[in-house]
């Protein structure tokens, strides 16, 4: 009897081919695990919760590479001037900002997975509907005033 292909063989790809996520992915995912743990764990009133979950996010960005910092830094005083319902939460490592608990937008440092641009994703949870098809996620070298009314206006946008 012969013994079925796995998916590996079946694709027509090699074993040895694939070697798994990445040692960034791996991190970002066990920081999301902490993430989960560290909501999961927090007492207090919802109030206290979403404090709590800010200071997470900007000691997040405190932490990256001084560009990097910046961007984030008014990507956040944006989303929280464009939106001020989101709530600021970390997301695989990264600022999120959710409404009713679901990632709506985010912010990815150029460090995270070694890109040369920062990027601001938003998740199918954004109305930024356009017909059949639309950007949802858009990258970041620098932000001008120009760039910074577009942004908050694509998160009020997405906010519905």
């Amino acid at each position: 009897m012969q013994q079925p292909k796995s998916s590996t063989e079946n694709s027509g790809a090699s074993a040895e081919q694939y070697h798994g996520f990445t040692a960034e992915e791996r991190a970002a995912m066990k920081e999301h695990a902490q993430e989960q743990k560290k909501a999961a764990a927090r007492r207090g009133s919802r109030a206290e919760k979403e404090a709590a979950a800010e200071r997470d996010v900007l000691a997040k960005i405190a932490e990256m590479p001084e560009a990097d910092r910046v961007l984030a830094e008014r990507i956040h005083d944006i989303i929280k001037t464009a939106a001020p319902d989101l709530a600021p939460k970390l997301w695989y490592g990264m600022p999120a900002y959710a409404r009713n608990g679901k990632v709506l937008c985010h912010f990815q440092s150029a460090q995270k997975f070694g890109s040369r641009y920062a990027t601001l994703g938003f998740s199918d949870e954004a109305a930024l509907d356009d017909g059949a098809m639309w950007p949802i996620a858009y990258a970041l070298k620098e932000l001008t005033a120009a760039q910074e009314q577009r942004i908050s206006a694509l998160v009020r946008k997405a906010v519905g």
